[in-house]
């Protein structure tokens, strides 16, 4: 049998076709008898097949609204029967749709696979300063995962009340060390709604890198032509005081003592340059490290074996904590390089604070500490990390101290911490000061 409800134009030919067939029977029954007893019942037979027409529209509309609030919400699995007048179109629609909301989901697919990929963070908030959108990359950036732009400090302060686009460059703590960030807000209308497109990038490594270039160019050009002239001197010096006879005579003996003295001194301080300059050209021509995968440990033990008489004649303690072990990709030479240099700065600056510790500059008597530690930073890259409990850095000090030829000590080249910041940047990392309560505390950093 045929299944008229699958069949709504065949139905409703039915009904359509029932409706005037009564209609024109009682019109004809009207005309010949006037009101009687089967007029009334072909009344009643007429006004039901109207009601189920009108109800047949009705049920008809509702299943198209339906089908077309299920199509627009997502929902496939309703639709028409195959019969049905709308069906090949709904079809049609359905395909459409199915075919834009694909396309949407797989470039939202790319474009949140992209955000999780790349190194720059970028963050979406609203006028209230709540973070909507975040990638991952804002939390290996900034140490933390940031809600409101009330935990960036300054930085979202400037965002808040930024209304228009801004580019800037930040500071920013991350734990113990300290970044450059390249800050970017742009406003823009995202789903009616206006936001703020926040992007955040560490600029410290490039800067860093740049800072190396350009005194590997300065000191080149100086090594250069201060060596070209010292040459000259030394050689002049040496030869007058090889060319004054013993015998030669002055109307006054001081006379010949002076020039004697003179040229000495002259000899000695050209020879002195001669050494400076040398020092310039290690500064410009540090070879690249040779990397390897290394152990951490071994290095801290021979540089522990090293330093043994220096740290038992000077009453040093030395602590060595291993928090994490693993391979490491270096130059094992050049690190031992790195850490014989701040393990040498350390004890000098103990020794330092002992003599005035003697001398009754400080009250309580404390005794020398040097502590060696191998840990994880919270963006995961491992370190070394050479504290010391001595008298510490000057505040007013510590941005010259990686400047190359700048030194505290009395008789020192200056050339020990900026040499190992550059062993450490080129092995892809950093050697930053951390700032602390008591002592002075350099961070090597491995990338």
């Amino acid at each position: 049998m045929i299944n008229l409800n699958s069949r709504p134009q065949l139905l409703l030919g039915i009904k359509l076709g029932g409706l005037i067939f009564f209609v024109v029977l009682l019109t004809l029954v009207y005309q010949s008898r006037g009101f009687s007893a089967v007029w009334l019942l072909l009344l009643m037979v007429t006004l039901t097949l109207f009601f189920s027409l009108f109800s047949f529209f009705k049920r008809q509309d509702k299943q198209v609204i339906q089908v077309i609030k299920a199509l627009a919400n997502g929902d496939s699995t309703l639709g028409f029967s195959p019969h049905h007048p709308m069906r090949e179109y709904f079809d049609e629609v359905k395909q459409q749709m199915q075919a834009a909301r694909f396309d949407a989901e797989q470039h939202s697919e790319f474009l949140n696979a992209l955000l999780v990929h790349i190194n720059l963070a970028v963050m979406v908030c609203d006028a209230k300063g709540k973070i909507i959108e975040s990638n991952p990359a804002v939390a290996r950036l900034l140490g933390k995962r940031i809600k409101h732009l009330n935990e960036l400090n300054h930085i979202g302060t400037m965002i808040s009340n930024t209304d228009k686009q801004l580019h800037s460059t930040v500071q920013w703590k991350n734990g113990e060390q300290q970044d450059t960030l390249t800050l970017q807000v742009s406003i823009a209308e995202i789903q009616g709604q206006v936001r703020k497109v926040v992007t955040l990038q560490s600029i410290h490594e490039l800067l860093l890198n740049k800072e190396q270039q350009a005194y590997k160019r300065l000191t080149q050009v100086l090594t250069h032509e201060v060596a070209n002239t010292i040459t000259p001197l030394a050689s002049l010096a040496q030869t007058c005081q090889g060319l004054i006879p013993q015998t030669l005579s002055f109307s006054d003996e001081e006379h010949k003592q002076d020039l004697h003295l003179a040229l000495t001194t002259l000899a000695a301080r050209t020879e002195y340059l001669g050494d400076f300059i040398a020092s310039f050209r290690q500064v410009s021509s540090l070879p690249l490290p040779d990397l390897l995968p290394t152990q951490i440990v071994p290095i801290l033990d021979r540089l522990t074996r090293l330093h043994q008489q220096q740290l038992s004649a000077n009453n040093i303690v030395l602590d060595v904590s291993i928090q994490h072990q693993q391979l490491v990709m270096l130059d094992s030479g050049q690190i031992e390089q790195v850490l014989i240099n701040l393990m040498t700065n350390a004890i000098d600056a103990l020794s330092i604070s002992t003599a005035q510790q003697n001398e009754g500059k400080q009250n309580v008597h404390q005794p020398g500490k040097i502590t060696l530690t191998v840990g994880q930073n919270s963006t995961q890259q491992l370190y070394i990390e050479v504290a010391d409990n001595g008298l510490g850095i000057a505040a007013h000090v510590v941005d010259m101290i990686f400047v190359p030829f700048f030194s505290t000590k009395q008789h020192g080249s200056g050339i020990g911490l900026s040499l190992s910041r550059q062993i450490m940047v080129n092995h892809g990392g950093d050697l930053v000061y951390i700032t602390r309560k008591h002592g002075a505390c350099f961070r090597c950093i491995f990338g």
